[in-house]
C-alpha cells in the first residue's frame, strides 16, 4: 500500500481540504505501479457501463465490462485495442500515445512539465487537474479528480480529438497487488475473442 501524502494544514481545517499541488498529484500517481478496482463509465451518448479496471504502469490498462456489456478495452505494447462484439472485423486498434489516458500510464508521471497541465482547480473537497500531451495536444485531454488526506484518484474524464467525453468514476483502488502481465496481451485476446 502506498504511503499517503501528508498535507500541511489539512488537520487545522478538516472540512476544507487543501488543493493538491501538481507535484503532490504526480507523486501520488507515481507511488504505485499497479492498481485494480471497480469503475462506472458514463459514455458520450449518456449510457452507463460498469466493470473492473486493471492498471499496470508503464503503458498498460484493461477495462473489463460487466454483462450485459461484452466489450473489452486493452492497452499494451504501445497499442490500444477495443474489442466490440458487434464488430466482425476484429478489434479497433490505435497507438496508445494518441489517447490522453497515456498521460497517467507513463513510467514517470510529471505534471509539472511545460504545457502539460491546462487546468488546476479545487472546490474545497477535491482537486481537479486537466492535462494533455504537450507534443500531441490535438488528441484531447484528461481531467482527473482527486480527493486529499490521503490523495486518491476518484474520477477522470477523457475528451477525445472530436470533443466527445467519457467519464470513468473509480471505486477504491487496490494498489500494487498481483496484476498479471497476461491481462494486457492484445494478441492473446485476439486469439481468444469470440471463443
Amino acid at each position: 500500500m502506498a504511503v499517503p501524502l501528508a498535507l500541511a494544514g489539512a488537520a487545522a481545517s478538516p472540512s476544507f481540504a487543501q488543493q493538491l499541488s501538481l507535484g503532490e498529484v504526480s507523486n501520488y500517481l507515481n507511488s504505485f505501479t499497479s492498481a485494480e478496482g471497480e469503475f462506472t463509465q458514463v459514455n458520450p451518448d449518456g449510457t452507463i457501463s460498469t466493470g473492473t479496471v486493471y492498471i499496470k504502469r508503464p503503458n498498460r490498462v484493461r477495462f473489463e465490462y460487466n454483462p450485459p456489456e461484452q466489450s473489452l478495452v486493452v492497452a499494451g505494447g504501445g497499442q490500444v485495442a477495443i474489442f466490440d462484439p458487434r464488430s466482425n472485423t476484429g478489434p479497433d486498434r490505435y497507438p496508445l500515445n494518441q489517447t490522453p489516458l497515456s498521460i497517467i500510464l507513463q513510467s514517470n508521471i510529471d505534471l509539472t512539465r511545460a504545457n502539460m497541465v491546462t487546468g488546476h482547480t479545487s472546490d474545497g473537497t477535491t482537486t481537479t487537474v486537466t492535462a494533455q500531451d504537450p507534443q500531441r495536444p490535438q488528441y484531447g485531454n484528461i481531467q482527473m479528480v482527486f480527493t486529499s488526506s490521503p490523495a486518491e484518484l476518484r474520477q477522470w474524464i477523457v475528451t477525445d480529438e472530436t470533443g466527445q467525453k467519457t467519464t470513468v468514476i473509480l471505486g477504491d483502488l487496490t494498489k500494487d497487488g498481483n496484476v498479471p502481465d497476461i491481462l494486457f496481451n492484445i494478441q492473446r485476446e485476439m486469439r481468444n475473442w469470440g471463443n
